[in-house]
């Protein structure tokens, strides 16, 4: 297990007035990619040392071009992908968000945005833990 980089990422369930989800497609363009096709949450790995909260901003930032305000945990989930034949196990804590801003961008990681109705979660072909994460968050909190 030495071989493997753990790390920890920072996702966002960003949830808008109608109660609908941002999901984003992982563009098959994307080289540190493991689930091109695929649907996830926006956010991402955090960089050594960085606070925890602005991590997360600053991947929604990147990824989907909103700036957000974070309300409370959802889920924590893992994955362990192997990212150019490196293993990494990566964790990470899901907080749901509200956008301050309303203007989806999408990085070059991403080719799709959709607000999605959490009860059509299934109708995407949506990455692990993300499905779980929207129906923790639709059962629970919504």
């Amino acid at each position: 297990m030495s071989d493997m980089v753990l790390r920890v990422a920072a996702k966002a369930v960003i949830v808008n007035d109608e109660g609908k989800v941002l999901i984003v497609r992982e563009a098959t363009s994307y080289s540190d990619g493991t689930q091109h096709g695929r649907y996830g949450l926006p956010g991402g790995r955090l960089d050594i040392g960085e606070r925890f909260e602005d991590g997360l901003r600053r991947e929604v930032l990147e990824e989907v071009g909103l700036k957000i305000e974070a309300l409370y945990p959802v889920f924590v989930g893992e994955w362990r992908p192997n990212i150019h034949g490196v293993s990494h196990q990566i964790i990470a804590i899901f907080i749901a968000c509200r956008a301050k801003t309303a203007n989806v961008t999408l990085s070059d990681e991403h080719d799709k945005a959709e607000w999605i109705n959490p009860a059509d979660r299934n109708k995407y072909a949506i990455m692990d833990p993300d499905g779980e994460v929207i129906d923790t968050y639709a059962t629970r909190f919504a």
